[in-house]
């Protein structure tokens, strides 16, 4: 038999050459840095959950409670370490995603309704029945503003999952899990926005108006040296944070606004490419020059995607969770948990709740006639599928910390998301074990 295209499983996607140049590549190498963050963003919760344990938990506090502060002028900017953690770093993570989110809306999968309605449908699913499983069991209570928790998937832990399964998961699970995730961070972005935003201060909401459109401005003039754009970046960012609104919500927007098309067309990167060849004497001017086109024709999201997300996926996820998961488990705690609500909502929330809500709307919405579903999403698979996505650690975390001040009811939300993201792995590798391995030939190029 010949060799088979990789990509050219992906049905309900389309098989073409373009399909696997934009979305394949991008989708594999994406995953491969997602499932070695996941391994560290591991690594740090158990040395989180360790360090909080030990005999030095007073040393974890203090460590994350040290104030960093300057001033500029009459601003007084003063931070402690967790925070910068959550509003700086976390906004360059969340940068990332608005980047992918665009990349996915011009050139991927979010781009075509038909192919995107599937994934769409089930993360909607996968959002909507997570929160009304919490919000049952808190409605009225302390803890009712947490019912954003269950509604994460940890993409990280959940293409790491995935990778332990390796031929049983073909490249059609794996995108659209992937897409499925990104809708389901669009839907989280969307949440903190809305719901978990402080006081707003008009004067600095002015002021992250006036830098927003600045930068669109300069890019209507074409202006494209990266060094204005971060200045202004910086001053969008901390104009947003001191706003009110989460600081995080500016590495969205910022993501959002970048180019995601080519300043230069692969047919005139090519062009230069092949008069490099033709000269004789080749000097360095020559190669910066073409070297330039050859950049160009590349789309500047995908560039600066290229370079912060191992940044974001091997640095900044797992010095978020090592600040965000340590959680005291001693006996007292852990019997509180037991019987809470808060606990007990984002546990279910997550295994049950992620898994019901993604396979019933898919289910239904095929019923209908709104989507296809794929024989290697059917069944087993699809349950499989669901069940790993929820996984809810890191923006589960994340918006645990917006949601609860006070720390016990917090604890409680963070022990939740723990067992009910271990639950949801095991049974999520036990189920796809259980399905057909897929043929060696689909791993060939």
């Amino acid at each position: 038999m010949a060799d088979k295209n990789p990509l050219s499983d992906l049905t309900f996607l389309g098989g073409s050459s373009r399909l696997a140049r934009f979305i394949g590549r991008p989708i594999l190498h994406f995953a491969a840095i997602e499932a070695a963050g996941g391994v560290l963003m591991l690594i740090a919760t158990v040395a989180a959950l360790v360090w909080v344990n030990s005999p030095w938990q007073g040393s974890y506090e203090d460590f994350w409670h040290t104030y960093v502060s300057f001033s500029v002028g009459d601003y007084q900017f003063e931070r402690d370490l967790a925070h910068i953690v959550q509003d700086g770093l976390m906004a360059v993570f969340f940068f990332v995603i608005g980047l992918e989110i665009k990349r996915e809306l011009v050139t991927g999968q979010l781009r075509d309704p038909r192919f995107a309605a599937l994934p769409a449908v089930a993360a909607l699913g996968g959002m909507v029945v997570p929160a009304l499983v919490y919000f049952a069991f808190n409605a009225g209570g302390p803890g009712q503003d947490g019912w954003g928790i269950p509604m994460a998937t940890d993409i990280a832990f959940a293409v790491g999952v995935l990778s332990l399964l390796g031929n049983r998961i073909s490249r059609q699970m794996k995108v659209f899990l992937l897409t499925l995730a990104i809708v389901d961070d669009i839907g989280a972005i969307l949440v903190i926005a809305i719901f978990y935003t402080s006081d707003l201060s008009g004067n600095w909401l002015l002021t992250a108006a006036i830098l927003l459109a600045g930068i669109l401005v300069l890019r209507r003039l074409h202006v494209w040296y990266l060094p204005v754009y971060l200045i202004i970046g910086v001053a969008f960012w901390l104009a947003v944070l001191e706003s009110g609104v989460h600081a995080t919500i500016a590495g969205v927007i910022l993501g959002l606004i970048t180019p995601a098309k080519p300043l230069q067309s692969e047919e005139e990167a090519r062009r230069w490419a092949n008069w490099l060849q033709m000269q004789d004497v080749v000097d360095l001017d020559d190669v910066r020059r073409v070297g330039f086109h050859m950049r160009e024709s590349q789309p500047v999201s995908l560039r600066i995607e290229e370079l912060l997300h191992p940044i974001a996926g091997y640095i900044i996820i797992p010095l978020f969770a090592l600040s965000a998961a340590g959680v005291e488990l001693s006996g007292n705690v852990l019997s509180d948990a037991v019987t809470s609500p808060v606990t007990l909502g984002v546990a279910i929330g997550l295994v049950v709740g992620k898994t019901a809500g993604i396979s019933l709307f898919s289910w239904i919405a095929h019923r209908l006639g709104w989507v296809t579903i794929p024989k290697s999403l059917a069944g087993l698979h699809m349950v499989g599928l669901a069940m790993v996505a929820g996984i809810g650690f890191t923006v589960s975390l994340f918006i645990s910390r917006l949601a609860f001040d006070d720390s016990s009811v917090a604890d409680e939300s963070r022990i939740g998301i723990l067992v009910g993201s271990l639950i949801a792995a095991v049974v999520g590798l036990a189920i796809l074990s259980r399905t057909e391995p897929r043929p060696k030939y689909s791993d060939k190029t």
